[in-house]
């Protein structure tokens, strides 16, 4: 080991000493030092401003955010996914002034008693019971596996697969990691709560910040530094991927622009400018303009204001003025999160597109030059031959996304023919297993195998797919700045140890909350109604372990080919739970006559309308289906307050201690974050292309 490797590796374990330490010895101080349940889950309700803003970041921020979110920007999508951010902006500002009160007057420990004094007992253990799967099964799964998924694959690339201590052979994979990373989080919520978490992520949030900072600097500087053919195959591969019509006049011109741009960021706007923009068409899947209006504010909402392991260092402030004050803190740092992640994934597509166009078809085609010098992929028969022999051997399948079919229509053809024999499936003739492929169109004959295979098998039986083939390795934006641009003796290991820190500080807060939830909700309503302040903090505990167990046990398991779709479910899921709570809350809050039962309705119905959509509507955007359930389910809790209002409005009852004086410092820089985030929004707004064309028939 040289000595600048040395160096990363004392800085990536100096971190985590750190992160430890502080934690556990922060968490030991002050009354109750996790003694009872009051300290251990809501660290005694003594969080300042100051560090409920940068750990709500930091409980927010993971491995999903910097690899997903860079990689949607190198895609088409560009700077349209900052509506993430800066939503989520507007969204805090709300929950401080409309949510953070009522829940601090409550003197409430999780949303689901939060809904249990507006509605009844049987909202609270609805929503409680599906705040824990959901946390257990998707949320603390997804993040374990891809922290585990980053730091297998980075070991790999280094030759550091395995690692022999004591004369036994460790195998540095996923399930090593999965269990590394787990154990690293548990450590310091079994011992500490939620005042651990904060302090933790005191530390952890602010080298995030640090280190996205740092990758803006360094990509930067290497787009100045680029010389005239990556910023010609840039420019290229912008149009080719947006499907623009330049004129060769107009790209040389657009091209001397940034040739002689006489700064980084004014090459960077000059070669991006079509990314740059906030609004996509309605018909886009991703975020359309028709969901942007409305749609994405239920997810925000629902998620900053009533996700549990979000908003319980909230529940933790001094006061209502620290607790608004530390939200409008958070709110401010949303604002800035789009440019130290948002910018690079655009630049890494700039400078790295040829390495992630062969990332993607490395498998199955070769890198050749073509006539005015660019790399071109062709089909190499040999590696599909080899590959094929390997789905033949695991049972998988081919999949493939839009753009990999127009890009590559004849490899897209050979895999769905690959497919229809692996299943022994004719293509025609008069077989019962007979599939009418479409003899063009490698898309579309895909759906129709996938249509008509789904029906030999049943929901827990789905056929093995293997990873989706796609025109550009999108999620390997982030990796490959972090990899090529961050210089060695000191400044990697940092940046491993922040990517370590954003998933360890998530996944920490995901135990806390699910610990919360089932001691407060489950155990201490169900199970041991008379339970002692130390049994509670017990039980907290051992929660916390069970969690830990179940998400390791599950989490390996995503790596199976057949799960190859399960992140976008992922993304969806959120889609079958947060209309319906936020529905409850506001309607429950705003229509004080509105019957008890109301909160168990919307619960029940957001999965049944949610899941027709889903079913019957499957090629409309999520957010949409989000925005038709939430209206639907207010629908039907308006009808049933006009037929069964309660007889007296209900009235929330004061039940804290604490100062519930508002902030008027809060509210000023509240108003400050609109009007930056409205003018955010006038920049970076595309009015030149039409977003409704053809929307009623136009």
């Amino acid at each position: 080991m040289n000595f600048a490797a040395f160096i990363d590796v004392a800085v990536f374990f100096s971190f985590l000493i750190a992160v430890l330490v502080i934690g556990i010895g922060m968490s030991r101080r002050g009354k109750g030092a996790g003694t009872d349940s009051e300290s251990y889950f809501l660290a005694g309700r003594g969080l300042a401003w100051w560090i409920i803003g940068v750990s709500l970041i930091a409980a927010n921020i993971s491995t999903e955010q910097f690899v997903g979110m860079s990689g949607n920007a190198a895609d088409y999508i560009g700077l349209a996914v900052a509506s993430y951010e800066w939503i989520a902006a507007l969204s805090l500002v709300i929950v401080a002034f409309v949510f953070l009160p009522r829940f601090l007057k409550a003197g409430v420990y999780t949303i689901p008693q939060f809904l249990e004094t507006r509605y009844n007992k049987a909202t609270r253990t609805l929503v409680s019971l599906t705040m824990i799967v959901v946390l257990i099964c998707v949320n603390i799964t997804a993040i374990v596996y891809s922290g585990s998924k980053f730091y297998s694959e980075y070991v790999r690339d280094l030759g550091l697969s395995t690692y022999t201590l004591f004369g036994n052979e460790i195998q540095l994979g996923l399930v090593f990691f999965c269990w590394l990373i787990s154990i690293l989080a548990v450590s310091y919520v079994f011992v500490g709560g939620l005042k651990a978490c904060a302090w933790a992520d005191l530390l952890q949030g602010s080298a995030l910040i640090l280190c996205g900072c740092l990758i803006l600097y360094f990509a930067l500087g290497a787009l100045g530094n680029a010389d005239k053919d990556i910023l010609n195959n840039a420019l290229l591969a912008n149009v080719e991927q947006v499907g623009m019509e330049l004129t060769q006049e107009e790209q040389a011109e657009k091209l001397a622009r940034a040739e002689q741009a006489e700064s980084s960021y004014q090459r960077f706007t000059e070669l991006n400018s079509h990314k740059l923009r906030m609004n996509l068409p309605w018909k886009d899947n991703f975020l359309p303009i028709t969901a942007l209006l409305f749609a994405i504010w239920i997810p925000n909402l629902y998620y900053w204001g009533l996700n549990q392991y979000i908003m319980q260092r909230t529940l933790g402030a001094q006061s209502l003025a620290q607790g608004q004050k530390g939200i409008i803190f958070a709110a401010f740092l949303k604002l800035i999160i789009p440019f130290i992640v948002i910018f690079p994934g655009i630049i890494a597509f700039n400078l790295y597109n040829e390495t992630m166009k062969e990332n993607a078809v490395k498998e199955v085609a070769t890198a050749q030059q073509n006539a005015v010098g660019r790399t071109i992929f062709v089909f190499d028969e040999a590696k599909f031959a080899d590959l094929t022999e390997t789905y033949k051997k695991n049972g998988q399948l081919f999949t493939f996304n839009e753009k990999f079919a127009k890009q590559y229509p004849d490899i897209a053809v050979r895999m769905v023919l690959f497919n229809a024999g692996q299943e022994k499936f004719m293509l025609s003739g008069s077989s019962e297993n007979t599939i009418e492929l479409p003899p063009v169109e490698p898309m579309e004959a895909l759906n129709v195998f996938k249509r008509e295979l789904s029906k030999k098998y049943d929901m827990w039986n789905q056929p093995k797919y293997g990873r989706t083939f796609s025109d550009y390795d999108y999620d390997s934006a982030f990796s490959l700045l972090a990899r090529r641009l961050t210089p060695p003796g000191g400044l990697q290991g940092f940046m491993l140890a922040a990517v370590l820190g954003m998933i360890v500080s998530t996944l920490a807060s995901m135990y806390n909350a699910a610990s919360t939830i089932f001691t407060m909700d489950i155990y201490k309503e169900y199970l041991h109604r008379k339970a002692s302040e130390k049994t509670l903090v017990t039980a907290g505990r051992a929660s916390v372990l069970a969690v830990m167990l179940i998400g390791c046990w599950i989490a390996p398991v995503l790596a199976d080919p057949r799960f190859g779709g399960l992140f976008w479910f992922i993304q969806e899921f959120q889609g079958f739970i947060s209309p319906g709570v936020l529905a409850a809350f506001l309607f429950g809050f705003l229509i004080r006559k509105a019957p008890r039962m109301c909160g168990v309705v919307a619960l029940i119905l957001n999965p049944v309308i949610y899941g027709a959509l889903m079913w019957f509507v499957s090629d409309m955007s999520f957010l949409d289906r989000m925005g038709i359930t939430f209206v639907s389910i207010i629908a039907v809790m308006t009808l049933m307050r006009i037929l069964m209002p309660m007889k007296e409005p209900f009235k929330l009852e004061t039940a804290t201690t604490i100062d519930l004086r508002w902030s008027k410092l809060a509210v000023v820089l509240g108003l400050v974050v609109f009007v930056i985030t409205i003018a955010l929004y006038y920049h970076f707004w595309d009015f030149t292309t039409p977003m409704f064309e053809g929307l009623l028939g136009g």
